[in-house]
């Protein structure tokens, strides 16, 4: 389904309730448990702030649980994976709740029943995963796809499914091919065609078709029985939906000026614009604060190492096509592109200091860009800004690349926590297919969703160089 125009699904979506809440009803099953009396089985000690206390319970496990990508479902998860993955997200909880006790005395409700609560929540957590992929096991949660075409972006999409293991799950039927298209996919995967599409499809109980032919003119495209399916209640969407559904991308290589005219999406109107500075503004005070000291450490480490300039000048694109200057930590030696000529960076690159290398791979290097997003120069969320000599290399290169400036850069984004850092032309395709269903897509909510995943990227160190 589709909230604030972002995909999410409906089995993510349900877990997540579900597990607020557990988590919540877990905090009276303590204390009830804890202050078991006899005479009265079902009283909990009143307390002006215990709803209070289980709300903030609630959120810091669901938020400890998405930051750790518990939301990032695998169905081929087992009970001692999942059991596995659980325990970090409640150690990371009961960090985050002993900050907030500390913070605010009137939430605490006690260690003996904290050390319930947890118990049960994890256990019932657990419980109720293990349950889902059961389920999922024996195909109640399946949902019968075919795809109409059979040549290289029919094969693009069948690799997709192939690989995307987690949110949606499906049982491929097969493929329908279409006259004059040379067959890439295996052809024990091809569906006969004896009679019209609507009752080839409904004979195998398909529930969706995706239509993954890249020539969709002459009288052979099957538009009046593609309508027929429709009508019979089989979902009809095209190869370029399903990536944005499923992987979050807008694929270049199938994109038509005529689609992001038409399109929904790419809303800029001034009530989004008002919403995003405000919350720039809001998150980047917040962050500054509580990173302050670790600025500090990071920037005497950084001149302790080699005596050189603490933070980074680089002339970046914004929005508009204008240059503005990012400031970072610098994490690369002072001479670091003596030559003169831009480099893109690489694993293990050698410009890097030792101290460049910590704070890059927790992206701490970033920090000092919450002042460029005071400044109005960036939003906190958004396209990772490149270097002139960059763009003008991708613009001539890749398909609508500049479409990215049409909003403000941002420190995080949709490519930087799905996608590894740049370092080429091609890395930099995958990146745009991530930032144009950003700018398409681009809400509160989806904001909120790459904060939470940034901090995920940020404690395991993904795709840091």
């Amino acid at each position: 389904m589709r909230i604030a125009n972002h995909h999410v699904s409906r089995i993510t979506t349900f877990l997540l309730l579900v597990e607020f809440a557990i988590a919540f009803t877990s905090v009276y099953l303590g204390a009830m448990i804890r202050f078991f009396d006899s005479r009265h089985p079902y009283s909990v000690p009143y307390s002006d702030n215990f709803f209070m206390s289980a709300i903030a319970f609630a959120i810091a496990v669901i938020f400890s649980m998405s930051a750790l990508g518990m939301y990032q479902i695998s169905y081929r998860e087992g009970l001692r994976n999942t059991f596995l993955r659980l325990m970090p997200s409640f150690a990371l909880s009961f960090a985050l709740l002993t900050l907030t006790f500390y913070m605010v005395p009137d939430l605490y409700f006690g260690r003996g029943i904290l050390g319930l609560v947890m118990i049960i929540a994890a256990g019932l957590i657990l419980t109720i995963r293990v349950t889902i992929f059961k389920f999922s096991e024996v195909g109640l949660l399946k949902s019968r796809i075919v795809f109409l075409g059979c040549g290289a972006l029919a094969n693009e999409c069948r690799q997709l499914l192939v690989q995307n293991i987690s949110y949606h799950q499906y049982d491929l039927v097969g493929f329908i091919a279409m006259d004059g298209e040379q067959c890439l996919v295996p052809t024990s995967e091809l569906l006969p065609k004896n009679t019209d599409l609507a009752s080839v499809l409904r004979r195998n109980n398909v529930h969706e078709i995706v239509v993954s032919v890249q020539n969709r003119r002459g009288g052979q495209f099957p538009l009046q029985e593609l309508l027929d399916c429709k009508l019979h209640g089989i979902k009809v969407i095209d190869a370029a939906a399903f990536f944005e559904r499923e992987a979050c991308q807008i694929r270049v290589e199938s994109l038509q000026p005529g689609w992001l005219v038409f399109g929904d999406g790419f809303n800029q109107s001034f009530l989004r614009k008002f919403g995003k500075q405000t919350f720039d503004l809001l998150v980047s005070i917040l962050i500054f604060v509580l990173t302050l000291p670790i600025m500090l450490v990071t920037a005497v480490l950084v001149y302790l190492e080699d005596r050189g300039p603490i933070l980074y000048r680089q002339e970046r694109v914004g929005k508009n096509g204008a240059t503005y200057m990012v400031l970072k930590f610098r994490s690369m030696g002072k001479e670091a592109e003596k030559s003169g000529t831009p480099q893109w960076a690489s694993n293990n690159d050698p410009r890097v200091t030792k101290v460049g290398k910590v704070i890059r791979k927790l992206r701490i290097d970033e920090l000092p860009q919450i002042i460029n997003v005071l400044k109005g120069e960036m939003s906190f969320v958004g396209p990772r800004p490149e270097r002139p000599f960059f763009v003008e290399q991708l613009c001539k290169e890749v398909p609508f690349y500049n479409m990215r400036h049409s909003i403000k850069p941002g420190i995080t984004g949709m490519a930087q926590v799905r996608y590894a850092y740049g370092a080429s032309v091609e890395d930099s395709v995958q990146k745009l297919q991530y930032d144009l269903y950003y700018v398409k897509n681009n809400s509160l909510f989806l904001d909120v969703l790459i904060l939470i995943e940034t901090v995920q990227v940020v404690l395991l160190g993904k795709g840091a160089r």
